[in-house]
């Protein structure tokens, strides 16, 4: 009994861990119950009537969803197959842990700004090694002219190659670099610094379907903004509503990101940015896509609120850095 009169239940199988239980060597101590049902756990259990490297009893671990507990075991549902019951006497250890990210998540960051390259259709880009030159002769946005350094480049004069890159055609190198990286680290110390006193970049990302709801549950959707003209360009899209209000979205690959976000400030905060945005996240479905991504400055709180009302959720966040 707990102090206060509450009840434990410590769910152990036998006494401490690494002692024997029920005549199986190695059944100790778990952190299993009740209490994980509907979480994902891990959990190491006997194999029966086999024998292990050490000569000992064979052993294994199974990750998934615990589904069912009751005082003669479990049930585990892997992330594939058929689910598992093991008898409380054959587990050997055991814990909850993090749900798994979702799909969208565990796309790498690299991976996932090479996606919004659609954004610009103009775009210049050239490898540098494991870096990316940007240039957009059209635009003037960082994510457009600078050099994508997510990771080591592997060349081993790409400092100077990025200078050259960009005198030859802006005249001012900008890395965007992931925060607290290396390669963070290697700029700075070189004395490339802040390009313009910004925060940290938040990259954002969201089920489309998610978000749709989110917004119809505001009563904003399609239906409720007829007044947004869309025109598509391949597979860019601008929506506007008349002077008031715009954005653009593109479309790559089952993603739609979106840039641009205006509201004239004499028409703010009446919604016109999320019917902006509904009308786009329309186009992006119609075309396939299942993820949505936008990218806001983190000492941005109101926007950082608004979207975490959408769904949207941070995947990675970056800085830009000048050179001195």
């Amino acid at each position: 009994m707990a102090s206060g009169g509450v009840p434990r239940d410590d769910h152990h199988v036998g006494g401490e861990a690494g002692g024997e239980a029920g005549g199986e060597a190695g059944v100790g101590r778990h952190l299993l119950g009740p209490h994980v049902v509907g979480r994902r756990v891990v959990v190491r259990r006997l194999v029966r009537g086999e024998t292990g490297p050490s000569g000992g009893p064979a052993m294994t671990d199974l990750l998934g969803t615990c589904t069912a507990w009751d005082a003669t075991g479990c049930v585990v549902q892997p992330e594939s197959g058929d689910p598992v019951r093991i008898p409380l006497a054959e587990i050997v250890s055991g814990k909850p842990v993090p749900p798994r990210p979702s799909v969208r998540h565990r796309v790498p960051p690299l991976e996932a700004q090479t996606r919004a390259l659609a954004l610009w259709p103009d775009l210049e880009t050239q490898p540098l090694g494991a870096w990316l030159l940007r240039h957009s002769p059209s635009s003037p946005a960082r994510r457009a002219n600078s050099v994508l350094a997510f990771g080591p480049s592997g060349v081993p004069d790409d400092l100077d190659r990025v200078v050259d890159f960009y005198a030859a055609r802006t005249g001012r190198p900008i890395a965007a670099v992931l925060s607290g990286s290396a390669e963070e680290e290697l700029f700075r110390g070189l004395g490339w610094g802040p390009e313009s006193g910004d925060a940290d970049t938040v990259f954002q990302v969201a089920g489309v379907a998610r978000t749709r709801r989110l917004l119809a549950a505001r009563g904003i959707g399609v239906d409720a903004a007829p007044e947004v003209v869309v025109e598509e360009d391949g597979d860019l899209a601008t929506a506007r509503i008349g002077d008031r209000a715009s954005a653009v979205a593109a479309y790559d690959r089952d993603w739609v990101g979106f840039r641009g976000l205006h509201v004239d400030p004499e028409h703010r905060r009446k919604g016109l940015g999320l019917r902006v945005m509904a009308a786009l996240l329309e186009w992006g479905a119609e075309r396939g896509a299942t993820t949505a991504y936008l990218q806001v400055l983190s000492e941005n709180a109101p926007a950082l609120a608004l979207y975490d009302g959408l769904g949207f959720t941070e995947h990675h966040r970056y800085c830009y850095l000048a050179a001195p």
